[in-house]
């Protein structure tokens, strides 16, 4: 499923109990960590353009850091920007993770994930009009982001707190860079 030809950011929630610990927390609540909770709170700091329109996951840890990030605008909360339930691991150490492009027992095969990403994705840029839409989510809605852009999706976490702008190129797929709030779109 393409996407439209629409530059968007996707901002992975801040820090929770479960990042510092090493558990993995897919469809698991995890709360933020106060580490978690400034880095967002800073981000309200960085300039933005005029017009956002900002969606996040259903998940608290995402609400909680799109609040923090844009106190005072509205936001919309999309059931396929959710994490990954990761089903009999959900809980369990990081290092007993399942290799990404499996089925976990009793968890979202990854090819539904991206399929579930896509649709929120062109939700999303299709209901934020003219306004650049700004994402709050989870890793691996990011990674899954990357896989339907033509980027890498593999390695290390998507670090937390950081925006990420996805801008379309004219050669097809997305270039991915860090945000910093002063890119003329």
């Amino acid at each position: 499923m393409s996407l439209p030809q629409k530059a968007f950011v996707l901002i992975r929630h801040g820090q929770t109990d479960a990042n510092r610990d090493g558990v993995i927390a897919g469809r698991t609540e995890a709360m933020l960590t106060g580490t978690g909770r400034a880095a967002a709170a800073a981000l309200s700091a960085r300039p933005w353009p005029r017009e956002i329109r900002v969606f996040c996951s259903p998940q608290q840890r995402a609400k909680d850091t799109a609040a923090l990030i844009f106190p005072g605008h509205s936001l919309t909360a999309h059931p396929g920007l959710r994490e990954r339930d990761w089903g009999l691991f959900e809980g369990r150490p990081l290092s007993e993770q399942p290799p990404r492009l499996s089925h976990p027992s009793g968890g979202e095969a990854w090819e539904e994930m991206l399929a579930r990403v896509a649709l929120a994705l062109r939700d999303c840029l299709g209901a934020a009009g003219p306004a650049l839409p700004v994402l709050v989510a989870h890793s691996g809605v990011i990674r899954a982001a990357r896989a339907l852009t033509g980027g890498d999706y593999g390695g290390a976490s998507p670090p937390n707190t950081t925006p990420l702008l996805f801008t379309p190129r004219t050669s097809g797929g997305f270039e991915e860079t860090v945000f910093d709030g002063k890119t003329p779109l």
